[in-house]
């Protein structure tokens, strides 16, 4: 019994050792790989600086004019999407499949004909009435 407890607490510290050295050793690696990368870092800015001081006249219209160019190309193709969507949808409601939103869109319709018929129907009585006047 005392053999079984006395492995048992061994087997979990060897454990943590080996945790402990694993995360030293990953830990390490990454810490050297981010020095790397700062030193990296420094050394490209340290030598493009002074190419973007000098060529900063041409560059910064340059940059605008490219996102500018790639904002209009990705607002037509988003009209372009958005008109084939609104065709797509025409047509399925001419060939009479209802689309999503054509009860909606029928309502609408029978309720602007109806104003339109009470319009005309006033427009004639005020004609009527004027006429009966002079």
């Amino acid at each position: 019994m005392a053999e079984q407890t006395l492995s048992m607490t061994q087997q979990p510290r060897s454990h943590q050792v080996v945790k402990a050295a694993t995360a030293a050793t990953a830990g390490g690696s990454l810490l050297f790989l981010s020095g790397l990368t700062m030193t990296g870092t420094v050394i490209a800015l340290t030598i493009a600086t002074p190419l973007m001081v000098i060529f900063s006249p041409v560059l910064v219209p340059a940059v605008i004019t490219v996102g500018l160019i790639g904002a209009g190309f990705l607002f037509s193709g988003g009209f372009g999407v958005a008109a084939l969507a609104v065709l797509s949808w025409m047509y399925r409601y001419v060939t009479g499949r209802h689309p999503p939103g054509a009860e909606g869109l029928d309502q609408a319709r029978m309720k602007l004909a109806g104003k339109a018929r009470e319009m005309k129907d006033r427009a004639e009585q005020f004609g009527q009435h004027v006429t009966g006047q002079t």
